[in-house]
């Protein structure tokens, strides 16, 4: 399953919030050398409980996520 989610970083808070459709990450990572997708990657396995790979948005606030 893939899911679009937006990333917020610096935010003081590490968790994922899903507003109606849509989910947003509150990452406290700065987004340099990937800090950012790994605490991403870290917080997605304990929210959704299973294996997540970022698929696509590397370097983007939009990111799609695969969750197995």
């Amino acid at each position: 399953m893939r899911i679009a989610i937006k990333v917020k970083v610096k935010s003081g808070r590490s968790e994922i919030i899903k507003e109606g459709e849509d989910y947003i990450a509150y990452l406290k990572s700065e987004p340099e050398k990937g800090k950012a997708n790994q605490e991403l990657v870290k917080i997605a396995k304990k929210y959704f409980k299973k294996d997540v790979k970022i698929k696509s948005g590397l370097t983007s606030k939009r990111k799609i996520i695969e969750i197995s």
